[in-house]
């Protein structure tokens, strides 16, 4: 895991090893262990590195295949092992044990078609002598970032966004995207981020660079194939494909020469994760180190540490606990924002923030986390909604009967989410509501495409799925669990989302994930055989839920911080005095002070279009 930047003069001008020093500096976090550094006239990379495996000096990066290419890599390619033999029978040789060499001479071999053959996560740039061409890519639902900037001059590429802002000065807000976030709360449903004119590489795409010609092209690799034949297995034998296509990714992301841990809370899926996890790790003698970590909360309704030493209890495995004070959060509140580069949805951030600390603390490198599992297992109660809109008249009587096992919610709510979810004019009566404090020239331009085929799909749960994976709900928390856990030297794995098994549950029938009263049915199935029925068939879901009333509660400071952001002003109909909806005064606090920090403005364009 580590941190990867370039930068090409389209002009070809000489790159100079101080820009790309500047821009590698500044990410050293996700990259503490060592340093490299590229140049070839016009063309500079360079690199910090975490190592992971063959923590060796010999698989320092830039990686060099003979005088052929040359790759900067962010990531780990799980199933480099089994490459690697399939490429000696091919006549390839290696000096390292590393991943990283791997994935050049699958390059070498394959071309542009290497990416298929990955398992694993990552966000690479490969310099291509001969064709003189930047082979980049990104991993297939974008776990590990790429975001780029281009103008006439230049074109760059970093880990972060702090590193291009290094080369390229850019203090002007993305209009487009500070609204879609304050009215629909989701900010990732383009390549577009909160700086204009800099995007993010989509997971599941490659960036072509041609330096004879100075342009680029950007194509999409993978996409989500519905199994006819998986679709078709009965409940038992659904059962036992999804125990095991997730044996096989516990086991690929147990790869490693540095300790492991898990993020683990009463939840069913960290608990299932860190079961079979210890199970695999014992079969292996390695389980002495394994350190299950539980970040409490002050709020006696959302702290799940109780349960959470249930799960770890049965496992007998080693449990660690930490529940951050309000001081702690005080005294990290700027820093994570300015970390984390753009607005985010809420302070839970932070609780996965101090699990990462806590993490590092314990010398943990590798820590396994349980993000994907809602979305490819139907866990929100918002997927109810789809369920209804697919299913006949007697099994949603049935399935509202149970609703309240299914999702923890009441019939009443349920009725509410079904309409909101799959009526995109129910939606747009609370956007108005949310959009009321809004200049009307300003709710005007929210772009709400991405919102109707959101809406609309909800008459597909594959289709559905699909969206959330790809652009709605998953590209936002990846992004958060990737800058938490970089920002403290920590390679997340995320075993829910290896794609075969992705592939697989979004095939499963989906009366096998919402069954007799269960959501998550086919997983709670596989659970039984490790714990108690008060954490298999337990319907409260908590996440990462923040002590907001403990650590942020309200405050003449916080009204005074929003009505002194001049973006605000210029959106805003007035000072605001009282915001009820506490998630949207997050929004509006989180936009003054990441103005602040980074010194952003609304352009004049902007700002006078009508």
């Amino acid at each position: 895991m580590c941190g990867i930047a370039g930068l090409i003069y389209k002009n070809n001008s000489v790159v100079q090893k101080e820009s790309l020093s500047k821009m590698t500096d500044i990410m050293s976090h996700r990259g503490p262990d060592s340093e490299g550094f590229y140049m070839n006239g016009n063309l500079g990379l360079g690199h910090r590195r975490l190592s992971i495996i063959d923590v060796s000096d010999a698989a320092n990066q830039p990686f060099f295949l003979e005088q052929k290419h040359v790759l900067v890599f962010n990531g780990a390619i799980y199933n480099y092992i089994e490459l690697k033999e399939e490429l000696k029978e091919l006549g390839y040789t290696f000096k390292t044990h590393s991943d990283t060499e791997v994935l050049l001479s699958a390059y070498d071999c394959w071309g542009e078609e290497c990416v298929k053959k990955f398992n694993g996560m990552w966000s690479f740039a490969i310099f291509d002598v001969k064709k003189n061409i930047l082979f980049c890519s990104r991993d297939r639902f974008g776990i590990k970032p790429f975001y780029y900037y281009t103008d006439k001059e230049k074109f760059v590429f970093a880990s972060e966004i702090k590193p291009i802002l290094e080369i390229e000065k850019i203090e002007t807000a993305n209009l487009q995207t500070i609204l879609t976030f304050l009215i629909i709360n989701i900010s990732d449903q383009t390549n577009e981020t909160y700086f204009k004119d800099i995007f993010k590489l989509p997971g599941a795409h490659n960036l072509i660079y041609d330096l004879n010609t100075n342009d680029f092209t950007i194509r999409k690799y993978y996409d989500i194939e519905f199994n006819e034949e998986i679709s078709k297995l009965n409940l038992e034998d659904s059962i036992v494909l999804f125990e095991k296509e997730f044996e096989k990714s516990i086991q690929l992301r147990l790869r490693s020469d540095v300790k492991i841990g898990a993020a683990v809370s009463s939840g069913l899926d960290s608990s299932y994760l860190a079961a079979v996890a210890t199970k695999n790790l014992r079969a292996i003698n390695k389980d002495d180190n394994f350190v299950a970590i539980t970040v409490g909360s002050l709020d006696k309704e959302f702290d799940e540490t109780a349960r959470s030493e249930v799960v770890t209890d049965h496992l007998e495995i080693n449990h660690d606990i930490i529940k951050p004070k309000t001081d702690e959060f005080k005294n990290s509140f700027e820093k994570v924002i300015f970390i984390h580069e753009e607005p985010f949805g809420g302070i839970s951030i932070y609780m996965q923030k101090f699990l990462m600390k806590e993490a590092n603390k314990l010398g943990i490198k590798v820590l396994l986390d349980g993000q994907g599992a809602d979305e490819i297992l139907l866990g929100y109660s918002r997927y109810s909604a789809a369920y209804l809109r697919s299913h006949s008249f007697l099994k949603n009587l049935r399935f509202l009967k149970n609703i309240k096992s299914h999702y923890s919610i009441s019939l009443i709510e349920a009725c509410k989410i079904y309409f909101y979810y799959t009526n995109f004019s129910v939606k747009k009566m609370m956007y108005r509501k949310r959009g009321s404090i809004m200049k009307s020239k300003y709710f005007k331009k929210v772009d709400y495409s991405k919102t109707i085929d959101l809406t609309n799909s909800y008459k597909n749960i594959f289709k559905l799925q699909k969206n959330e994976i790809f652009w709605c709900q998953l590209p936002e928390l990846l992004k958060w669990e990737d800058k938490n856990a970089m920002n403290y030297s920590i390679e997340s794995r995320l075993p829910y989302l290896d794609y075969k098994f992705v592939e697989a549950c979004l095939s499963i029938n989906n009366n096998y994930k919402i069954k007799n009263g269960w959501s998550k049915y086919i997983l709670r199935k596989n659970l039984e055989k490790y714990l108690p029925d008060e954490i298999t068939y337990n319907n409260k879901k908590i996440g990462f839920n923040a002590p907001v009333e403990h650590w942020w509660p309200r405050s003449k400071e916080i009204l005074e911080t929003i009505n002194n952001s001049k973006i605000l002003q210029q959106i805003l109909k007035k000072k605001i005095k009282f915001v009820a909806d506490r998630d949207l005064e997050w929004r509006l606090y989180n936009i003054a002070v990441w103005e602040r920090l980074y010194n952003m403005k609304l352009d004049n364009l902007q700002e006078h279009e009508n």
